[in-house]
């Protein structure tokens, strides 16, 4: 596995489209959380309106801010993470030469699974550094007082941060290993990311009882309430309180097993080519 986990973080750190996933997460991450308040701090009307728009991008807001886009665009950006570290595989052929070679099919996919995982860490931590580092930033040249979350509260962020990135990611490599590419996948997952789930909770649930109830189990839904449950602002798209916390966790790490096992068994007993 050790063999494999390195082949593959090599390959991944080699291409330029992951890098260019981390590039536009960062950006987008940075003009929603701090750019574009901080804008309206100086184009606000009154005193009041300036500062209570200023305290959003404050350091002690810093997990609510980093994690607050990973229920849909950022999410969006770890699926498709998900389907180029294997849907490549079957595009370019390399799937079937590399099991020839060596590793069996489990050993792979055990191995793509902890890329996927470092790989997810390491986005999430890179937000949460240059959120930090935007925000002591506009709080130094303010010489406003900084206040940091404690770190017990930042563990508890980052790691809320990886599982709800981390699912998005198992189910684009679960949705790569069942249609073997990369195009079918990424348009599914992003379809029922920015489209379905939002028709759902949007449209259906205000109609129809059951959509109603079936909205507390879709993992966006999850995954916005596990962002609101570490204070994450109900404004955001995606963030809401449809359940607690604690379910929200146990939901989304159910999502992650079932994309798991589908996807090995997909690996598992279909052909590669």
């Amino acid at each position: 596995m050790l063999a494999s986990f390195s082949a593959g973080m090599l390959k991944l750190y080699k291409r330029p489209a992951a890098w260019g996933l981390l590039l536009v997460a960062l950006v987008l991450s940075q003009i929603f959380n701090y750019l574009v308040p901080y804008a309206g701090y100086l184009s606000a009307d009154n005193e009041r309106a300036a500062e209570q728009i200023l305290a959003s991008t404050m350091p002690e807001y810093l997990i609510s801010n980093s994690i607050g886009g990973f229920p849909l665009f950022a999410g969006a950006l770890a699926l498709t993470l998900g389907v180029l570290s294997v849907g490549s595989e079957y595009s370019f052929g390399t799937l079937k030469t590399m099991l020839i070679q060596r590793p069996r099919r489990l050993t792979f996919f055990a191995g793509e699974l902890l890329v996927l995982a470092v790989a997810v860490l390491a986005i999430v931590l890179s937000i949460f550094a240059l959120g930090a580092l935007t925000s002591y930033t506009i709080a130094t040249s303010l010489s406003n007082s900084i206040a940091w979350p404690s770190l017990s509260e930042l563990a508890r962020g980052v790691a809320s941060g990886w599982l709800i990135l981390m699912t998005w990611c198992l189910l684009g490599a679960m949705l790569a290993f069942l249609f073997k590419g990369m195009a079918m996948p990424i348009g599914l997952g992003v379809v029922w990311i920015l489209g379905i789930e939002n028709l759902i909770v949007n449209v259906a649930a205000a109609l129809l009882d059951f959509a109603d109830t079936l909205q507390v189990g879709l993992p966006g839904v999850n995954a916005g309430s596990l962002v609101s449950a570490l204070g994450g602002r109900s404004d955001a798209p995606g963030v809401n309180t449809a359940v607690d916390g604690t379910q929200a966790t146990i939901v989304l790490v159910a999502y992650a097993v079932v994309f798991v096992l589908i996807a090995s068994v997909a690996l598992q007993r279909r052909d590669v080519t």
